[in-house]
């Protein structure tokens, strides 16, 4: 036996809880730390060769380990950009060199620049949406940028289609042909009007008319004019150079039985054409090319017995109008909310994964790098196949048990202090042996 190796051992030892308690301190640090992984110490003995009749005493070795899979709970907050991943999966992020990262830590806010940062300046990285929800690419981060709130500002985007419906009384009178709105006439008679208000290319507001004029037993028939080409609010509508008079017509006819619109098409023309499930208003008066088509959905037209009764109408585009807010959903679509209370998707957040999470290699900032040893990463939309949901206005709390840390601090300090104590005594062995050649 010798006592320098069990002095070395006892160092060892001493060591090794040395390493245990700065894990232990470290999880005590980062308690309150949203989105931290709680880090622990794993011990594997050393052994050294003996022969019969010596030991050779050999020491211990430490490996330190992340509980980086394990979830921690969720907390709410006030803020709509924190987040929070009740499940699989992890937020990319990146530096400001573009490096991308993974992290559990969703506390971000909007910065000077518009991009959505959380405590450490790792920036929120999604997917752009554009007029089709994106696709992710599941084995890379090509097509990922980071999320900028500012570069939807002021964005205005033109109608294109929408909807209109309304009931048309059954019993109203036939209007002759040479007196219908279609006519266009100062003497055009007015069975039912009602208006719909649209966003041409530039955002700016554009009012329709819309009227409805029964010609036949179970027919009616639709015309549009743009409400700025009307003289003094009626008939006839007019234009002055270089603008364009605004004319669709569309005819429907409805089932006697149902009162409801037939199936089969029905298309009519001069001076344009339309079906009688849809009309299509093409406006080239802002001077786009090609001129702006805006199709409108008819098919819950009814002809009951009742009052003409409008129902709602619903139009896309929007007018220039600066962000107040940002919302983003479960399944990671961030959409902007505008002063005048639009809304649009700008956005689509996407999670990452890795087969052997607690492989990966802690950063600072509380991010992760893949490693070989974690696997290769796999990138999906929250609520779809293994990865979890996010929560808005919600984070992930440390997985750290204050009471667990404090039990190991204690029991680390108990055998460091044993250690120590083997240390000590070979310390004392080593001084008889001196003392003996004296």
């Amino acid at each position: 036996m010798s006592i320098f190796g069990t002095m070395k051992t006892a160092v060892s030892g001493m060591n090794a809880q040395a390493n245990r308690l700065g894990t232990v301190g470290d999880n005590i640090a980062n308690s309150s730390t949203a989105g931290y992984k709680r880090a622990s110490t794993a011990f594997s003995s050393l052994v050294l060769p003996s022969t019969q009749g010596s030991y050779s005493s050999g020491g211990v070795e430490t490996n330190v380990r992340y509980s980086i899979a394990e979830q921690g709970g969720i907390q709410y907050t006030t803020s709509n950009t924190d987040l929070a991943i009740q499940g699989e999966g992890f937020f990319i992020v990146s530096d400001q060199n573009g490096s991308p990262y993974l992290t559990r830590a969703g506390a971000f806010q909007k910065d000077a620049n518009g991009y959505l940062v959380n405590t450490a300046g790792y920036q929120l990285m999604g997917y752009p949406y554009g007029s089709n929800p994106p696709a992710a690419v599941v084995n890379g981060f090509n097509g990922l940028e980071a999320i900028n709130i500012n570069d939807f500002g002021l964005v205005s985007s033109p109608s294109s289609q929408g909807s209109f419906p309304a009931n048309l009384d059954k019993e109203a009178a036939i209007v002759p042909a040479g007196t219908r709105p279609s006519d266009n006439v100062a003497t055009s008679v007015i069975t039912n009007k009602s208006s719909l208000t649209a966003y041409d290319h530039a955002g700016a507001k554009v009012l329709y008319d819309f009227y409805y004029t029964k010609t036949a037993n179970n027919e009616w028939e639709v015309t549009v004019y743009r409400q700025d080409q009307s003289t003094n609010g009626g008939f006839p509508y007019t234009v002055t150079a270089p603008e364009v008079l605004v004319q669709q017509k569309a005819t429907l006819r409805f089932d006697p039985n149902t009162n409801k619109l037939l199936a089969a098409p029905y298309v009519v023309g001069p001076p344009s054409t339309g079906s009688m499930k849809n009309i299509v208003i093409t406006d080239p008066n802002d001077g786009a090319t090609p001129a702006q088509t805006i199709d409108i959905d008819l098919s819950a037209m009814t002809q009951f017995a009742s009052d003409f009764t409008p129902g709602k109408g619903i139009i896309d585009g929007n007018a220039p109008s600066p962000i107040t807010d940002v919302e983003i959903g479960g399944d990671g679509l961030v959409t902007a909310v505008y002063q005048d209370g639009g809304r649009r998707a700008i956005y689509q957040v996407a999670l990452a994964t890795v087969p052997a999470i607690d492989k990966m290699l802690p950063q600072n900032g509380n991010v992760y790098l893949p490693t070989n040893d974690s696997g290769v990463v796999t990138i999906g939309f929250p609520q779809s196949g293994s990865f979890g949901q996010v929560y808005s206005g919600a984070l992930e709390s440390s997985n750290v048990d204050i009471a667990s840390e404090l039990t190991e601090m204690i029991e680390s300090q108990r055998v460091y202090t044993a250690n120590s104590k083997v240390f000590q005594t070979g310390s004392d062995l080593m001084d008889v042996l001196i003392n003996l050649k004296r």
